[in-house]
């Protein structure tokens, strides 16, 4: 009994370890809010789940070879209570699990805007083969693989694709979102919390994605304007030419940065993209033309 009871005890803490650094260790608004409704979600279907294991055992139970008690009824087919309880618990479950969801998901819309005092911090990011880049257009900076944010102020992200589709998520922080090459989707997140959080593609790119990964610094608002700084007095100018060199497919890149950044670059890869796929499509429907 001793070493079951154990066996358990190491198995809930080994789950709960895995747990940090996740969703469920939100250190911002939006993942925290994310949490409730998984946690929400979870405790409506265990309304359902537990009554109904509960009541399997129950009627094994009941309904043993040994009780005299319990009625034999071979003949039963039908029973309009049962149908009603049967069908009406789950129907009741998943409306109200997706009116959770409904309401969830319209108030966490990535593209809504954070209420704030502080102004929101800009960042332009582009997903390449195999990396990240983020770009800073009110700082005139730029990295690849390392996103540094002040503690306590929302950040404003557009977020596009050099190439293929990818997917951006911080899990401590909030809602992942995809980028697509030619588009911009729209983001919004937080962080409260001095620390450290792992970022990571969440959607498959390739043979480089298990190392597309970059890290997210939450400081504070004095040690992000020192970073800034530092950002500006090293490191190479982000125009066409070393950006068409960052694009090049590589893995495993490490974080660096650069002093200044080309006007309107994250428009320009925009537009590139947008007339890349365009160009294609044209072609392809000629080709269609043609072999009519």
């Amino acid at each position: 009994m001793r070493r079951g009871l154990f066996a358990a005890l190491l198995i809930g803490a080994a789950a709960l370890a895995g747990c940090s650094e996740g969703v469920l260790d939100p250190k911002g608004p939006i993942a925290a809010a994310d949490r409730e409704i998984l946690f929400n979600s979870l405790a409506i279907m265990l309304a359902i789940v537990v009554p109904t294991i509960l009541a399997t055992i129950g009627v094994a139970y009941w309904f043993r070879s040994s009780n005299r008690y319990a009625r034999y009824r071979p003949d039963f087919t039908y029973s309009g209570r049962l149908e009603l309880l049967v069908w009406s618990i789950p129907a009741m479950t998943v409306l109200l699990v997706g009116g959770v969801a409904w309401i969830g998901a319209h108030d966490l819309d990535p593209r809504k805007p954070i209420d704030s005092n502080v102004d929101p911090v800009r960042v332009q990011v582009v997903s390449l083969d195999w990396k990240w880049l983020f770009i800073y257009p009110d700082q005139g900076i730029a990295s690849v693989n390392h996103l540094t944010v002040p503690v306590g102020t929302p950040v404003s992200f557009e977020l596009t694709s050099s190439g293929v589709m990818n997917s951006f998520f911080v899990p401590q922080l909030g809602s992942q979102i995809y980028t697509m090459a030619g588009m911009v989707t729209r983001l919004h997140l937080q962080a409260d919390h001095e620390g450290t959080y792992r970022g990571l593609s969440a959607n498959y790119s390739g043979e480089g994605f298990a190392d597309m990964r970059f890290t997210v610094d939450a400081v504070p608002p004095e040690a992000f304007a020192q970073w800034i700084d530092g950002a500006r007095g090293a490191g190479p100018m982000l125009d066409a030419g070393t950006y068409a060199a960052l694009a090049k497919p590589s893995s495993a890149v490490a974080p660096f940065t650069y002093r200044s950044v080309a006007p309107d670059l994250f428009n320009g890869i925009l537009g590139s993209a947008m007339h890349m796929h365009g160009s294609a499509g044209h072609a392809h429907s000629t080709a269609q033309r043609a072999e009519k």
